[in-house]
């Protein structure tokens, strides 16, 4: 009997067009006009299955920063023109009704459909996801006034959100526990800054991430990045191992590497060859959670987590490394396969059980920038 995951070879040839394609008629469509609150403006959160706005829905301020980062990218690759103007919609609410609406430093949390405040929390998490929106909003026009912005919330971060013990807090007020995922992204979003204005302090900043990632984050003994953490960084036991995360540490490793110069290969190796460990048998696709022997904890499997893969593939495919870009091409291949085959057009499957049943009935738009950033990568790397 032939596995589901035998991919052909003409299917994974020119899977990356089909998913460029797929970008530009039908997600970024969908997501500016169903995914646009129209009356009282920010994107919605999520589309219920039949592909109509949840406006019900709150609005997560992470999720704002994601879809206005993925129209400023696919205008930035040239795919949708009218991107821009949809990413300053985006960053005009966003700025309006989540910066500092109580009076206080930083952005809030969540938001109502109608853009009061609904958590006043500063969440370390979301600022690296703004931080990283407006970077790339600066890099299509280099405004001055957006320039202010990022060097706003950079010194909200410096100021509020560093922690005696290295990293960021998890959030104001602090909370526990400590995660690898705020700095994570963090990380990406100080790779972002640094492309779009070559300012050097911004090496200098990732350079803490990778320092952090060093010493705390990843465990050389096991090849692990740990998730949860102590305020010292003492490791939470048992130890929680996310392959998708994995994977993305793979790919940000290669653009600090790109940046700085500093080779990152080793560490790389190793974080992919882990997270392969966490792969269904079935589909080929990484499951959500293991420990760190390489056991399973957790076998179901989010769209994220395979979108991460491809990226990770990609990268190495960017080394130069042999197979890689077969890999990256079966890893899209995979993505779109599970999970872009919504009847909505534009839309996705989020989360899967074991059997490859849907476990949720709404479409996220949080989603949305992980599937765009694996499909620009693997057009600028992969052809």
């Amino acid at each position: 009997m032939v596995g589901e995951d035998v991919i052909a070879a003409d299917e994974a040839g020119d899977v990356v067009a089909r998913l460029k394609d797929r970008m530009i008629e039908d997600a970024l469509p969908l997501w500016s006009t169903t995914g646009w609150d129209a009356v009282s403006g920010g994107f919605i959160d999520r589309l219920h299955r039949n592909g109509t706005a949840d406006s019900a829905a709150p609005r997560r301020v992470f999720v704002q920063a994601r879809q206005i980062y993925c129209y400023a990218k696919a205008a930035q690759m040239g795919w949708y023109p009218e991107g821009r103007a949809i990413a300053l919609k985006g960053l005009e609410h966003m700025l309006a009704r989540a910066k500092s609406p109580d009076g206080k430093p930083g952005y809030v949390h969540h938001l109502t459909p109608e853009g009061t405040v609904l958590d006043g929390r500063r969440d370390a998490y979301d600022h690296g996801f703004i931080l990283l929106a407006l970077a790339t909003v600066y890099a299509l026009d280099k405004d001055a006034q957006i320039r202010t912005e990022i060097d706003a919330l950079l010194a909200f971060i410096d100021g509020h959100l560093r922690s005696p013990h290295g990293g960021v807090h998890e959030s104001l007020p602090v909370s526990m526990p400590r995660r690898q995922n705020p700095h994570m992204h963090l990380f990406e979003a100080m790779i972002a800054c640094f492309d779009a204005t070559h300012d050097l302090s911004f090496q200098n900043r990732a350079g803490e991430f990778f320092a952090l990632f060093l010493a705390n984050l990843y465990d050389k003994q096991k090849r692990v990045l740990g998730e949860y953490f102590e305020e010292d960084w003492s490791r939470i036991e048992p130890v929680s191992v996310e392959p998708g995360h994995q994977a993305e540490w793979v790919w940000l490793l290669k653009g600090f590497e790109r940046i700085t110069g500093c080779p990152t290969g080793q560490r790389r190796g190793e974080l992919l060859e882990t997270a392969l460990r966490y792969r269904d048998a079935v589909t080929g696709c990484v499951v959500d959670e293991g420990d760190a022997a390489g056991n399973v904890r957790r076998d179901t499997r989010r769209l994220w987590p395979q979108a991460e893969m491809a990226k990770a593939r990609i990268a190495q495919a960017e080394s130069g490394e042999v197979g890689a870009a077969d890999e990256a091409r079966a890893a899209l291949v995979r993505l779109e396969r599970h999970y872009l085959s919504h009847p909505v057009r534009g839309g996705w499957y989020d989360h899967l059980d074991r059997d490859g049943k849907s476990l949720v009935d709404t479409i996220p738009a949080s989603s949305f920038y992980h599937v765009l950033c694996a499909v620009t990568e693997a057009e600028q790397v992969l052809g």
